[in-house]
């Protein structure tokens, strides 16, 4: 029955995943219907340039991006790339995405507030205006031409966000995929209590609170809280390690607290999509998946936590108050996989 169960579910699942390609190309060509000439050569950019595969979750006043910045498009653009981002999302990763760019506003707010009850040294100002935080201040860029034919990506790009999709044919990756939030949670102004990425810490705080004492003790690493993800963009190290402990150690209720973590992050993307990912994993083996935390655990205090599974990886690290988080596909960041199996099946 399961196996009968996991075929239906793979038809569908591969029937909804050819449809959803095609419509991500065509918003895609119709959200460059919107554009002038000028802004269709900042957009279009060469699928083979190596800025394609660089990322970065810094402020725009820290790390320039390539692309056309979202806040000088006409109103008909920004409409449209929308549509753009509702097609590649489930409404809880839209709404993720365009949280994460509004906290960059209430984290001016927060800074304004702050120099007004002169909280901030006046040296220090100048330097945080630089930072560029702001809604506005994230950048779109399209790497070849939106088809199915020939390899092409998305790329959405700002303070805390990094969106990379590289679509072939009917396949499309969509790793690495970074969101973080600072602050994690609003303490001040109007936006007071506000949390933009709340089950990936409730969540966590929960899986490790569940273990008994010696699960605790296999799980945790005994090392300092990570001041960012592991593979972050200034490192290159990839994590070839499983660390932790192992899914078939875990209890039934834990591993259902383990999945709802995990589609946590891969549910942010539009059903057909997640479905597929998460077909993936089952097929694969909740079994076989590692978790490891490390630091405390309590909400809103240092810990980090690594889901590592035969084909994805999930990272998250909080300071205290500061989010960063990413999945990544093993081996098919920017598609890479998908591109190899494409170069070794058409000779260029």
């Amino acid at each position: 029955m399961k196996t009968l169960f996991s075929f239906i579910l793979t038809f569908y699942s591969f029937i909804g995943f050819s449809q959803t390609s095609q419509e991500i190309v065509n918003i895609s060509n119709e959200f460059l219907l919107t554009l002038s000439e000028d802004e269709k050569k900042e957009v279009l950019r060469d699928f083979n340039d190596s800025l394609r595969t660089k990322w970065t979750n810094l402020p725009i006043g820290l790390a320039k991006r390539p692309g056309k910045k979202f806040g000088d498009l006409s109103d008909e653009a920004k409409i449209k790339f929308h549509e753009v981002l509702t097609t590649i999302f489930s409404s809880q990763g839209y709404l993720k995405t365009t949280s994460i760019m509004q906290l960059d506003d209430m984290l001016n707010a927060r800074v304004d507030e702050a120099i007004e009850k002169n909280l901030i040294k006046k040296e220090n100002i100048p330097k945080i205006k630089a930072l560029d935080w702001d809604y506005n201040n994230y950048f779109i860029s399209i790497w070849g031409n939106p088809n199915l034919q020939i390899p092409w990506s998305i790329k959405f790009e700002g303070h805390h966000l990094s969106i990379n999709l590289t679509i072939i044919k009917e396949k499309i990756s969509f790793t690495p995929m970074f969101v973080g939030a600072d602050p994690a949670l609003i303490p001040s102004t109007k936006h007071v209590g506000l949390r933009v990425l709340s089950k990936e810490e409730d969540y966590g705080i929960k899986l490790i609170n569940s273990f008994d004492e010696s699960q605790q003790k296999i799980a945790t690493l005994s090392q300092e809280v990570p001041k960012d993800i592991i593979t972050n963009p200034s490192n290159n190290q990839r994590i070839t390690e499983y660390q932790g402990i192992k899914a078939n150690a875990l209890t039934k209720d834990q591993k259902k607290i383990l999945m709802l973590l995990i589609k946590e992050f891969i549910n942010n993307l539009e059903y057909e999509k997640s479905n597929k990912y998460l077909l993936e994993i089952e097929e694969k083996g909740l079994d076989e998946i590692y978790f490891a935390w490390i630091g405390s655990y309590k909400k809103r205090e240092p810990n980090y936590y690594i889901i590592n599974g035969p084909n994805f990886i999930i990272e998250y690290d909080n300071t205290g108050n500061h989010i960063h988080s990413i999945w990544r596909e093993k081996d098919n960041d920017f598609g890479e996989d998908l591109l190899r199996t494409h170069h070794i099946n058409h000779k260029h």
